[in-house]
């Protein structure tokens, strides 16, 4: 027996293997599992005896098989080369294996997460004799042409830097060597490995004193995510939250994205897959996937792999963080995580909670999204990086009060409800504007670089936002006695409010034009139509009929808005004095 500690399989049960004489080992030690050589990690140690979960199929392992410890927790591999990759739960490269295997992967298989004979260009940006420490940059490699690769002093390494020089370097080349005070001498390379059940360490958490620009009027005018923040969106099948995270992903202000796709169906992954790669970054005009990395772990895949497969994706998610990055991690979905930790909880035979979960369910998804956040990064030179996490949930029946659900409100600050009836009405995104809510959007002012505007824009949303609840109660109303009953004031507001839902809430995600909306054009659009609002009182002050306001050509110019290029933006602004100049007519 070796000391780490190497024993045998007395107990097979689905994912998770029980193996005796493991004495020596570890919780969270990966280890090797029976003849197949498949990929574990221990969850519980009982005297000798520890319980594994399996991230590959277990069929055909039997008890006597041998269970060989590695003496390591689950790492991942960062460095160059990890920019465009598509990964399973546990850092398997896809594509490669497709290349060696097809389209059934060989259990056991341990293909390494970076590729070991590419070589890449490396500028070093310190000198010999220069004295470092942890999360120190000493050089960069241009991975795309949108991401600057920085290499970072590992933690727990700090010295005087030896032999470093530019070069072509293959990613476990070392680069340079540190020296340390006593002497010891520890190797720096391109690559470095960190294990993801536990958060990379920082100088100083910062507060997310700024909005997310996101493209996405509904979200960025009324419920914006904060940078470093953290948000929920929750709804039940068909209401568009897959669309919701790929345009999030596709138009989001962040420098570098990663996208899990954790235990989500086979096709819906298969489409950001085949869509991702045609797509062309807004800002620089490139491929989108020079800033993306994607972990695809769908719903046929292992079940213990869509556990891992969230800390596979935050913790790559973290590393460029650490460079001084925006990074935002998409999750789609938390609730197959959940049900993926309810399954190895039965299986270990763990006291059940609400639903049969976990009782640490709310602890794991509270850890999980603390691990976002601004922060002031460890060495120099001096440099600020964020990390925001959009979690997807799918609650059977859409039900809200789901217990993976009001475990992720608890945490979030975010919450973007998806409701069926919108999502019916084909109104699209179908997010709730009664029933969501941010707490960030007092950051929203800080986006724009005219303050005046800022102001106006705060007082706008809250304009709007009043006239769509006054809607909620007027409709009320008139389902019982009908439109003419209400005030013409109420009239008014009725259609206006109709107005910011059809022409301004909704929007086409498949449109060139209408998937993305600057702050500026947003600004646009809502000045418009709030400004018919206000013509349209002055109106029915001065003895017009409501229906006649209606009718004006104007009015099918506000719809047409969100069509207008936001080179032409000054066009929107036009249409105001069309709504002046034909309201002077009636």
């Amino acid at each position: 027996m070796s000391e780490l500690g190497q024993g045998k399989i007395v107990k097979v049960a689905g994912p998770v293997v029980v193996a005796q004489g493991m004495s020596g080992a570890k919780m969270y030690d990966v280890v090797r599992v029976g003849e197949a050589n498949l990929i574990g990690e221990i969850v519980e140690l009982n005297n000798d005896m520890a319980s594994i979960q399996v991230y590959e199929g277990t069929v055909g392992v039997g008890p006597g098989e041998p269970v060989v410890n590695t003496g390591a927790p689950l790492s991942v591999e960062l460095g160059p080369g990890l920019i465009s990759s598509i990964y399973d739960g546990i850092q398997r490269p896809l594509d490669k294996l497709y290349a060696l295997e097809g389209s059934f992967i060989q259990r056991g298989n341990a293909l390494p997460g970076l590729d070991r004979d590419k070589k890449w260009q490396f500028k070093a940006t310190v000198e010999n004799g220069a004295k470092v420490v942890a999360g120190d940059i000493v050089g960069e490699v241009q991975e795309s042409s949108l991401m600057l690769h920085k290499i970072m002093v590992p933690l727990g390494v700090e010295g005087t830097i030896e032999g470093i020089s530019d070069g072509e370097y293959t990613v476990d080349a070392p680069i340079a060597t540190v020296k340390a005070d006593d002497g010891s001498v520890s190797e720096i390379k391109l690559m470095q490995k960190c294990p993801v059940r536990s958060q990379r360490a920082s100088k100083q958490r910062l507060a997310p004193n700024r909005a997310m620009v996101t493209g996405q009027r509904v979200i960025d005018t009324f419920f914006p995510l904060g940078v470093g923040g953290t948000a929920c969106v929750p709804g039940p099948f068909g209401t568009g939250k897959t669309v919701v995270q790929h345009q999030l992903a596709k138009w989001i202000d962040a420098d570098m994205v990663v996208y899990v796709g954790c235990g989500e169906r086979g096709n819906e992954m298969t489409d950001v897959l085949t869509e991702f790669p045609e797509l062309k970054d807004p800002k620089s005009g490139k491929p989108l996937m020079e800033r993306v990395v994607l972990i695809a772990n769908t719903s046929d895949m292992p079940v213990a792999a869509r556990e891992a497969s969230v800390y596979t994706g935050i913790t790559i998610a973290e590393y460029f963080r650490d460079m001084g990055y925006r990074v935002a991690l998409m999750a789609d979905s938390t609730s197959r995580w959940a049900e993926a930790m309810r399954e190895i909880s039965t299986r270990l035979e763990e006291m059940p909670a609400e639903e049969g979960y976990p009782a640490y369910l709310g602890a794991r998804i509270a850890s999980f999204y603390e691990r976002s956040g601004r922060i002031e990064c460890l060495g120099s030179p001096s440099r600020e990086g964020a990390l925001s996490i959009i979690g997807a949930v799918s609650p059977p029946g859409g039900d809200l009060s789901d217990s993976v659900v009001q475990a992720t409100l608890h945490v979030v600050k975010v919450f973007w409800s998806l409701q069926s009836r919108l999502a019916q009405q084909r109104h699209f995104p179908a997010i709730d504007w009664l029933t969501s809510y941010s707490f960030y959007k007092q950051y929203l002012k800080e986006c724009f670089d005219d303050k005046a505007m800022a102001v106006e824009m705060d007082d706008m949303i809250k304009e709007a936002m009043s006239l769509l609840e006054k809607e909620a109660d007027l409709l009320e109303i008139v389902r019982l006695v009908g439109a003419e009953a209400i005030s013409k004031a109420d009239q008014i507001a009725l259609a206006v409010a109709k107005s910011i839902r059809e022409d301004y809430l909704h929007q086409n995600a498949f449109h060139s034009v209408d998937t993305y909306t600057s702050l500026e054009k947003q600004y646009a659009m809502l000045k418009v139509i709030l400004h018919l609002y206000k013509k349209g009182l002055e109106a029915v002050e001065a003895g017009i009929n409501p229906v006649d306001i209606f009718k004006i050509e104007a009015m099918e110019a506000i719809a047409r808005a969100k069509y207008i290029p936001e080179s032409e933006v000054s066009k929107i602004v036009d249409i105001a004095n069309q709504i002046d100049n034909q309201i002077a007519k009636l």
